[in-house]
């Protein structure tokens, strides 16, 4: 069980978005980072600085991840290399960007690439996640995605912001795997609560959790 435990840890991007989080809220997730060893911090992209230099020491090994045109993904794509730039010269190790959900469903697959691949390209390298949030797509739109995603360059597909109407599901992380394999990795967010989820979204070909519940995760183990 403790081995399951170290491992565990690793999936899991502790994360909070939330606007109302405050500098207070941004060391406690830190200070939980540590103490649990979760493999990256989620947070806004005003927090990457501070959340770097406060990890410099004790998290040194604790990744530092946040968001770009979020969190509904129409920003023009100037904008989403801007923010992703400025993320990477504060410290940002990994990008999860919002792709343009509006351009995508009006069929504009050349522009959605596009937009991908101009963060890609911004990222000097750095892991990018391509939110694609499930909860607006049809069935044969999440293979759709999951094929321009895979074409794009980025290096995971992800579920969901969190902010739109359903979060993660079993269903469209099978979808995923069936259609990257192990291309690019899977990263599953949006109402993950409980261990048994956490699980069930590993099982199903999930790469990464993305969760605010991760000591509640964690303490379900212990």
């Amino acid at each position: 069980m403790e081995m399951d435990k170290v491992k565990l840890v690793k999936y899991i991007d502790h994360t909070q978005l939330k606007p109302f989080a405050t500098f207070d809220d941004i060391k406690k997730l830190c200070d939980e980072a540590i103490k649990y060893g979760f493999y990256l911090v989620m947070v806004a992209p005003i927090y990457v600085k501070f959340v770097k230099e406060y990890l410099a020491d004790k998290g040194k090994d604790i990744k530092v991840g946040t968001v770009v045109g979020f969190p509904l993904g129409y920003s023009h794509t100037s904008i989403k290399v801007k923010e992703t730039l400025k993320a990477i010269e504060d410290g940002a190790d990994e990008i999860d960007m919002v792709m343009n959900i509006s351009y995508f469903k009006s069929k504009k697959y050349n522009l959605v690439l596009e937009d991908i691949k101009e963060v890609v390209n911004a990222s000097q390298g750095k892991i990018v996640k391509v939110i694609v949030e499930t909860c607006y797509l049809t069935v044969e739109e999440k293979y759709n995605v999951a094929k321009l995603v895979l074409e794009s360059g980025a290096h995971f597909i992800k579920t969901s912001t969190g902010f739109g109407k359903e979060g993660a599901k079993i269903e469209d992380v099978k979808i995923f795997k069936q259609v990257v394999g192990d291309k690019i990795g899977i990263k599953a967010a949006g109402g993950i609560r409980t261990l048994k989820q956490m699980l069930d979204f590993i099982k199903a070909g999930a790469n990464r959790i993305g969760t605010s519940s991760s000591v509640k995760i964690i303490e379900e183990i212990e």
